[in-house]
């Protein structure tokens, strides 16, 4: 079980609630692999700080007398290092879920740190390509490499993500099995949680030209998208190969493989989508992840405007 063994400064009972805690995560909200290892992280610097500053082992009795200036103290180090707003805010929301959990256990007050206020940041905005873009990306993988079934294999693992919306892991976790390509795709998305996804026509073909010039057999427990020697694709070369592509194309370094997930919902959402479906078709948990798109579409119609009625 991650983080079941005492950490230095933590106290035998503070690292084995710690240890339930990622467990709960884990089994209970689902959490992936990747999100409880950075929750682990998370808290055990935060621990770890609060021992140095308490001037002894962080045990649970220390734990429920943390104050508004511990959590102060804490911050301001993590800033002083050079941890930025966002990722600060991640490690805070990852402490007070702990907090909250560990105090309803062992009945402490929990107000001191559920009340600190997160850091102020800017949300990024998604950054999706152009439709012209997003299909000349698409297109100039074919010219990226000089075996056939590999730029046809990176072609359409790009047409899945621009086509589907998918994500690169979910992608490249599609296994023989899943051929031919139905008309929708149950994919298991982050956290175990899963959705429907169409499946349209060029992304059909572009897996089919693949598998009819891929060297390598089709097992239905192996997966889909193989490299070189056979073994299970890697996302490095699928980045690479749009990599060399958007410079041929004088593109952004955005224009990545996420990004043609991006580009997916904002020109859904172009095209009249509505942001419940559209919410369903990404496998996003909360509505106000889908709504950065609105953003981007908003960002996007302004810029034409600008240029359209250029200021006097």
């Amino acid at each position: 079980m991650a983080g079941s063994e005492p950490q230095i400064g933590l106290s035998p009972a503070l690292s084995n609630a710690l240890a339930r805690w990622l467990e709960h995560e884990r089994a209970l909200s689902g959490a992936a692999e990747n999100t409880i290892r950075a929750y682990q992280s998370d808290l055990l610097g935060f621990l770890a700080f609060m021992a140095v500053h308490h001037g002894g082992q962080e045990g649970l009795g220390p734990l429920s007398r943390i104050s508004l200036s511990d959590m102060r103290a804490w911050m301001a180090q993590e800033r002083g290092r050079g941890v930025g707003a966002r990722s600060l805010a991640r490690s805070l929301s990852a402490v007070k879920t702990f907090y909250r959990w560990v105090s309803e256990r062992e009945g402490f007050e929990p107000t001191a740190v559920l009340s600190t206020r997160a850091p102020k940041f800017h949300k990024k905005l998604p950054r999706p390509l152009a439709e012209d873009a997003a299909r000349a990306m698409i297109d100039s993988l074919d010219t990226q490499v000089s075996e056939a079934w590999i730029a046809a294999r990176d072609m359409a693992v790009v047409t899945l993500l621009y086509g589907c919306g998918l994500r690169i892991s979910e992608a490249l976790g599609l296994t023989g099995s899943d051929v031919p390509l139905p008309q929708t795709l149950r994919i298991v998305g982050k956290g175990g949680k899963e959705r429907i996804v169409p499946v349209i026509e060029p992304a059909r073909m572009a897996v089919a030209t693949y598998l009819r010039q891929s060297p390598h057999p089709l097992e239905p427990n192996g997966p889909l998208f193989r490299g070189a020697r056979g073994g299970a694709l890697s996302p490095r070369l699928i980045q690479k190969a749009m990599e060399r592509a958007r410079a041929g194309l004088g593109l952004p370094a955005t224009a990545t493989p996420h990004a043609m997930r991006h580009s997916f919902a904002t020109h859904l959402l172009s095209a009249g989508g509505d942001l419940r479906s559209i919410q369903e078709l990404l496998g996003h948990a909360s509505l106000s992840t889908t709504q950065t798109y609105t953003a981007v579409d908003t960002a996007r119609l302004m810029e034409v405007y600008d240029r359209t009625h250029p200021k006097a």
